[in-house]
């Protein structure tokens, strides 16, 4: 379905409109036209846009500007689109560096979410075909995943009031983790996806992370060091595979990548051997990230193994 639909292969714009400082230059110089000439010259099909309420609730309608040129650039250049509310008020994935807290307790705070999908829904509801929603970036806690059920069921509910066909990405606890999938409540339709992020193992994308305490800054690991194989992923996306076709729905992964201290030899290895899979199983896939954002695509280091890296984005 993503497939024929034209969100198969796609890269996150990452740093833009979320995880930023909010400047005028970050958001009007960031991103330019010539980096979705880049991205459809590459061959893929879609870009996700992760986008923090705050610019949506920007007084000039900033968010809502910048998305709607986007979609121009997306246009212009054959590709897709997947908005992404990255962090709603109450909740953000990084517990490090936001203050956002209360959005499972508060329903004024799901409120506030409710209204902001269906703004979203009215803009952007009508381009079904080039245009997807995925509700909220990275559920952390487990305990969060029962009123995180009722929430995005709700939610689903009144985007329906307003646009019937748009497919609506939603992930699961555990920062959208593959074997967290199966606590989803079963989808609201049948254009709902099951979404799912990967950067297994954590000690290998994330060596020398400093925004996580699950990482030692210090420590270094090679390809070969980690064990990964396709086999490991193959165990990893089991639990997803087995709800999807539970449900008959299809996966989306919205973000996987490898963090640029790795070596661009053992980034390729571990891109060519998580595509393998994702081609097996039919898995659709976003990278993070074009640029910057510690993960980026585009970046010098990655010049020399680019060709064959993009063969397995």
């Amino acid at each position: 379905m993503l497939k024929n639909k034209g969100f198969y292969k796609g890269i996150n714009i990452g740093g833009w409109l979320s995880q930023c400082d909010y400047s005028e230059d970050r958001i009007y110089h960031f991103i330019t036209e010539s980096d979705f000439e880049k991205i459809a010259s590459w061959g893929l099909d879609h870009v996700r846009i992760p986008v923090d309420y705050n610019v949506l609730e920007d007084k000039n309608s900033t968010g809502f500007s910048r998305i709607d040129w986007a979609l121009e650039m997306c246009r212009k250049y054959g590709l897709n689109m997947v908005i992404d509310l990255h962090k709603t008020a109450g909740f953000s994935f990084d517990y490090y560096g936001e203050n956002e807290s209360g959005f499972f307790e508060s329903e004024e705070l799901q409120e506030r979410f409710y209204r902001h999908w269906e703004k979203i829904a009215h803009h952007y509801g009508q381009h079904h075909e080039t245009v997807a929603f995925e509700l909220l970036n990275e559920i952390t806690d487990k305990s969060f995943i029962d009123d995180w059920n009722k929430i995005s069921n709700e939610c689903i509910r009144r985007i329906r009031s307003i646009a019937d066909d748009t497919i609506i990405l939603v992930g699961s606890y555990n920062n959208n983790s593959a074997p967290a999938v199966p606590a989803l409540a079963p989808p609201y339709d049948d254009k709902v996806i099951f979404n799912f992020h990967c950067y297994e193992p954590l000690k290998f994308t994330h060596q020398g992370a400093y925004w996580t305490n699950d990482i030692k800054p210090n420590e270094r690991m090679s390809f070969e060091e980690s064990g990964i194989t396709e086999e490991f992923f193959e165990e990893l996306f089991a639990p997803a595979l087995n709800a999807a076709k539970q449900y008959n729905t299809h996966l989306y992964c919205g973000e996987y990548g490898v963090i640029d201290v790795v070596s661009p030899e053992d980034t390729l290895k571990w891109y060519k051997t998580i595509n393998n899979v994702f081609e097996k199983h039919g898995i659709a896939r976003c990278a993070w990230s074009l640029k910057e954002m510690d993960f980026g695509i585009s970046e010098p280091r990655l010049d020399d193994v680019r060709n064959e890296l993009l063969k397995y984005l």
